[in-house]
């Protein structure tokens, strides 16, 4: 693992990095660095956009916090597993709870689908993007997980590719020890969608329709049933210890 700054404040800005270049804040910035952090002019923050990696940054401003200049790159970019967390989504805090524990654990794609028994029907993405950007700031992350428009179960699952493997969790399962059924599965060496239900669980369809797709691995999370944004965490603790980036240098 690479050595962080921790102790430095991070900022997501939309704008190109390199050596020199000067990039504009918004009020939203600029109040943070400002007023929030108690930052001024000649204070030093690290900045990324998730394209061009980590960078150090200069305030410039009278009054207040208005641009920053680019001074040296601290990281190279870097590259997220290709995993997918496809769920259904949950409201408010846990659906952003959810999505911060997601990017934290290293997903490069968050897909909302809608099922039989999904809680909400609507979702706010712009929210899900702010929760995305907020997480790799507070934890290093420099790529950014790409967050998906909802989409229907069925249709995700006639649109995905065949070759990825479809790790669906169900707690109706046989398979009770998920990382000896996801060690069965690392010699693929497939990208990974990851499946996560709604509380009230999948429609007898919607699990049917799962069993027949192609590359599927069906597991349960252990003898206790969890809440939704708690099997997300579960499954992919596991997932990323066994077939992720957990294990590797």
């Amino acid at each position: 693992m690479p050595e962080l700054d921790f102790r430095a404040p991070r900022l997501f800005v939309e704008a190109p990095l390199r050596a020199g270049q000067t990039v504009e804040l918004d009020r939203n910035q600029s109040n943070y660095l400002g007023n929030v952090l108690r930052l001024a002019a000649g204070d030093t923050v690290l900045v990324f956009n998730g394209r061009d990696g980590e960078w150090r940054a200069e305030i410039g401003g009278r009054k207040r916090a208005d641009a920053l200049t680019i001074t040296a790159q601290t990281r190279p970019q870097d590259h997220l597993p290709d995993i997918a967390y496809v769920f259904a989504p949950l409201k408010h805090a846990r659906l952003d709870y959810m999505v911060q524990k997601a990017v934290e654990m290293g997903c490069a794609r968050l897909v909302p689908v809608l099922t039989r028994f999904t809680q909400v029907s609507r979702v706010n993405g712009e929210r899900m993007r702010a929760n995305v950007i907020e997480a790799a700031e507070q934890c290093g992350i420099i790529a950014l997980a790409e967050v998906v428009e909802p989409i229907p179960l069925e249709r995700f699952l006639t649109g995905r590719d065949p070759a990825r493997l479809l790790v669906f969790c169900d707690e109706a399962a046989e398979v009770r020890d998920p990382v000896q059924a996801l060690q069965a599965a690392a010699a693929t060496k497939a990208a990974i969608d990851v499946l996560i239900g709604p509380e009230g669980g999948f429609a007898e369809e919607e699990r049917a329709l799962l069993m027949r797709q192609p590359n599927i691995l069906r597991l349960a999370l252990g003898p206790r049933i969890l809440r939704a944004d708690t099997a997300a965490v579960a499954a992919l603790a596991v997932v990323q210890a066994v077939l992720g980036d957990w294990g590797s240098a």
